[in-house]
C-alpha cells in the first residue's frame, strides 16, 4: 500500500514528502525469543538419543567386561535401539495427530524415563536389551515430533535456526554421554556402566516438566480448527503481527479453510482418513510429493549410510586400534569427538539461513569424504605396521575429529531441517516418519555391522566403503535436492516436481513472488 501511494503522488504531480528516515535500511524484523524457547525445550528430546550414543560408546566396554558378553552382543546391544525406535516414529504421525505435538513430546519423555531407569537397574543382559527396548520407542517419538513441532512453530527468516535444534540436542546429549564415561568410569566396573545408562532419566524429567509452560503447535491448532487458539499462538511466536496474520492465512489455504472463515473455532472441510493420506503419499502421489518423498528418504538414509554412528559409538575401539590403549585416554580423546562434533553444530545453526542449505549440505559431505578416506587410509597403515607409526596416528585422531565436525556443519542440522519443511502439512506427520523410519534403520544397520565389517574387510576398508557411499551421497544431494532457504512452508509443492531440472522451478517460483504474492496455480502452471 505505501508503495502504491507514492506511485500515485509522482503520477498526480503532489510533492512527496519525504524524511531522513525514509532513506534508512529497513530494519532487520527482531529475534522470537518465546519461539526460541519453545523450539529448545520441544528440542530436549533429541538429548535423550544422543545421550544413549555417546554413553554407550564408552559403558558397552564395561558391559562387556561385566556380563561377559561376545562383540556379537555388544553390536546387537548398541545398534537395536534404532530399530526399537521404528515403533516409537511409525507411532508418532498418528499420535501427534490425534492428540497435539505437545503431548506426544511428554509422551516421549515418560516412555524413555522408564527405559533409562530399568537399564539402570538392569541385572542382567536379558533385561537390559528389554530397557532399551522401551527407551528406543521413546527416542522414536522423540525423533518424529521434536522437528515436526519446532517447524511449524517457528518464524519463516528463523526456520532453519531453530530446526537445527534438535540436531544441536543430540550433539550435547552425546558430549554428555562421552562426559559421563569418563566420570563414571572410575566406579567398579558392575555399577559404573549402570550409572552411566540410569542417568539418561534425568533430561526426560525435566523435559516433561518443561513441556506444560509451551503452547500447541499452530497448524495442528488449524487443523482441529481451532483458530482463534492458532492466531494467538502465532502472535506470539512470529516477529510481527503481519507475519502472524500472513502464516494463519497459509495454514488456512492448505488445511483447505475458506480465508472469510474467521472465528474462534471453525469446520473444518472434511479431511481424508489416514489411510488416504498415505495413498498420497506412497501409492498415488502427485510428481511433486514423489520428489519430495525421494529426497526426505534419500537424505536420510545418506546420512547414517556414510557411517557417522561407526565414529562416534565406536570412537574408543578406533583409537585402541590407533594404538591408544589407556582407558582414560580412549576416553578423553572421545570426549574431545563430543566438543569438537557440539561446537561445530552451533556453528551450523548460524549459517543455516544466511548460505542456505544446499551449500552446507554438498560442503559438509565432500569434507566427510575426504576425511573418511584420509582415516582409512592411516588405519590400514597402522594396521600394516609391525611398530608404532607417529604420523598415522596423529592422521588418525585429526581425521575422526574432521570427520564429526563436517558431519556436524551440514549433514546432521540439514537433514532435519530439510526432511521437516518440505512435505505439505497434511503430509508432514506420516512423512517425517518415514524419514525417520530409513534414518533409524540404516543407523542400526552401521551400528550392529560394524565390527563384524572391519574384521571381514579391516578396519582400513570399513571406512573407505562409507567414502564411497559419501561420494554418491554428494551427487544425489547435488542433482535432486533444491534450495528451500526462504520459502514458506506451502513454497514446497511448487518447488519441487522436476527432479534434477529443479531450477526451472525455483527460478519460475522465485519470478512469480517478486511481485505479488500471485495465484497459486498460475505459478503452479507455469512451471508444469
Amino acid at each position: 500500500m505505501a508503495d502504491q501511494k507514492v506511485e500515485d503522488n509522482a503520477v498526480s504531480g503532489e510533492p512527496q514528502n519525504k524524511r531522513i528516515a525514509d532513506f534508512d535500511p529497513p530494519e532487520k524484523p527482531n529475534t522470537n525469543k518465546f519461539a526460541i524457547a519453545c523450539a529448545t525445550l520441544a528440542c530436549m528430546t533429541s538429548i535423550l538419543l544422543g545421550y544413549d550414543i555417546g554413553v554407550m560408546s564408552g559403558a558397552n566396554i564395561f558391559i562387556k567386561d561385566d556380563l561377559k558378553i561376545s562383540d556379537v552382543q555388544v553390536e546387537i546391544l548398541a545398534g537395536t535401539l534404532n530399530l526399537y525406535s521404528l515403533i516409537g516414529s511409525g507411532l508418532a504421525g498418528v499420535t501427534s495427530d490425534w492428540i497435539g505435538r505437545r503431548y506426544t513430546i511428554v509422551l516421549s519423555g515418560t516412555i524413555f524415563f522408564v527405559g533409562a531407569i530399568i537399564m539402570g537397574v538392569a541385572p542382567g543382559y536379558g533385561l537390559l536389551m528389554f530397557g532399551r527396548f522401551v527407551a528406543g520407542i521413546g527416542v522414536g517419538y522423540g525423533l518424529m515430533i521434536a522437528p515436526v513441532y519446532t517447524v511449524e512453530i517457528s518464524p519463516t527468516l528463523s526456520r532453519g535456526f531453530l530446526t537445527s535444534f534438535p540436531e544441536v540436542f543430540v550433539n550435547l546429549g552425546i558430549l554428555l554421554g562421552y562426559i559421563s564415561n569418563y566420570a563414571f568410569s572410575k566406579l567398579p566396573v558392575h555399577m559404573g556402566w549402570r550409572f552411566m545408562l540410569g542417568l539418561g532419566a534425568i533430561p526426560s524429567v525435566v523435559l516433561v516438566v518443561g513441556i506444560l509452560a509451551m503452547p500447541e503447535s499452530p497448524r495442528w491448532l488449524v487443523m482441529k480448527g481451532r483458530l482463534g487458539d492458532a492466531k494467538r499462538v502465532l502472535n506470539k511466536t512470529s516477529t510481527s503481527k503481519e507475519e502472524a496474520q500472513f502464516r494463519l492465512d497459509d495454514i488456512k489455504e492448505a488445511a483447505g479453510i475458506p480465508m472469510h472463515l474467521n472465528d474462534d473455532v471453525v469446520e473444518v472441510p472434511k479431511q481424508r482418513d489416514g489411510e488416504s493420506v498415505w495413498k498420497q503419499l506412497i501409492l498415488h502421489p502427485t510428481p511433486a510429493v514423489r520428489h519430495i518423498l525421494i529426497a526426505a528418504l534419500g537424505i536420510h538414509f545418506f546420512e547414517q549410510a556414510s557411517g557417522i554412528d561407526s565414529v562416534v559409538l565406536y570412537s574408543p575401539r578406533i583409537f585402541e586400534k590407533a594404538g591408544i590403549k589407556s582407558y582414560d585416554h580412549k576416553l578423553l580423546a572421545t570426549v574431545a569427538v563430543g566438543v569438537v562434533k557440539t561446537l561445530f553444530i552451533l556453528v551450523a545453526t548460524f549459517l543455516l539461513d544466511r548460505i542456505g542449505r544446499r551449500p552446507l549440505l554438498l560442503i559438509s559431505m565432500g569434507g566427510m569424504v575426504f576425511s573418511l578416506g584420509f582415516l582409512g587410509a592411516s588405519l590400514t597403515v597402522i594396521d600394516q605396521s609391525h611398530g608404532t607409526v607417529p604420523w598415522a596416528v596423529g592422521l588418525c585422531i585429526t581425521m575422526v575429529l574432521f570427520n564429526v565436525a563436517f558431519f556436524s556443519i551440514g549433514l546432521g542440522p540439514v537433514t532435519w531441517v530439510y526432511t521437516s519443511e518440505i512435505f505439505p502439512l497434511k503430509l508432514r506427520a506420516q512423512g517425517c516418519s518415514l524419514g525417520v523410519a530409513v534414518n533409524r534403520v540404516t543407523s542400526g544397520i552401521i551400528s550392529m555391522t560394524f565390527i563384524s565389517l572391519y574384521k571381514a574387510i579391516t578396519i582400513g576398508g570399513a571406512f573407505f566403503l562409507y567414502a564411497g557411499v559419501g561420494v554418491v551421497g554428494w551427487i544425489f544431494f547435488y542433482t535432486m535436492l533444491p534450495e528451500t532457504q526462504g520459502r514458506t512452508l506451502e513454497d514446497m509443492e511448487i518447488l519441487f516436481g522436476k527432479y534434477h531440472k529443479w531450477k526451472e522451478a525455483n527460478a519460475v517460483l522465485k519470478e512469480g513472488k517478486q511481485g505479488d504474492r500471485g495465484d497459486g496455480d498460475e505459478i503452479k502452471s507455469q512451471v508444469n
